[in-house]
């Protein structure tokens, strides 16, 4: 990372940003430009600190027959945390604080078994439970494939603006 004031370190750091991000944009391989597509996601962490991220959507489209070529990705999520002007963020005089987290993996199909599991693991990164306002649609998992991201690099970074004393 060029800007190393802005690395976010720690594993426990990299997962409190990954759990208060909304939307994880997966980046496909296609011939001329990457295939980028916004998704909503569940973390998984596993025993040895191993990363997954789910996904769910169609059981058809283009990001199905990139990922049959070519099942390498690279993400990123975000929160942003406003506009920054003045003469105290530099030359430009305008900044966005955030905070972000990148990596790649290989994407695959979850298995029947699995899903279940897997879509559970989605709600809870967004806190949706069963209750009146929302239940559960069994009948629509044979209708759709969940993906699981295996992260195999990752990194974080911030950008926050020092306060004038």
């Amino acid at each position: 990372m060029r800007r190393q004031d802005r690395e976010i370190t720690g594993f426990n750091n990299i997962i409190n940003v990954i759990r208060s991000c909304k939307v994880c944009h997966v980046a496909f391989f296609d011939i001329e430009y990457p295939y980028v597509v916004p998704m909503t996601f569940g973390l998984e962490i596993k025993y040895d600190n191993k990363i997954n991220l789910y996904f769910h959507g169609a059981k058809e489209g283009k990001k199905h027959e990139l990922m049959k070529k070519n099942n390498k990705v690279s993400f990123v999520m975000e929160n942003t945390h406003g506009i920054v002007t003045g003469p105290q963020v530099g030359a430009c005089e305008c900044t966005m604080e955030f905070e972000c987290v990148m990596g790649t993996g290989m994407m695959e199909y979850v298995s029947e078994e699995e899903k279940l599991a897997a879509l559970q693991t989605m709600l809870s990164q967004y806190d949706v439970k069963e209750g009146p306002n929302y239940h559960f649609h069994h009948e629509v998992m044979p209708r759709i494939h969940v993906l699981r991201l295996r992260v195999n690099s990752l990194s974080a970074k911030k950008r926050e603006v020092a306060t004038q004393k």
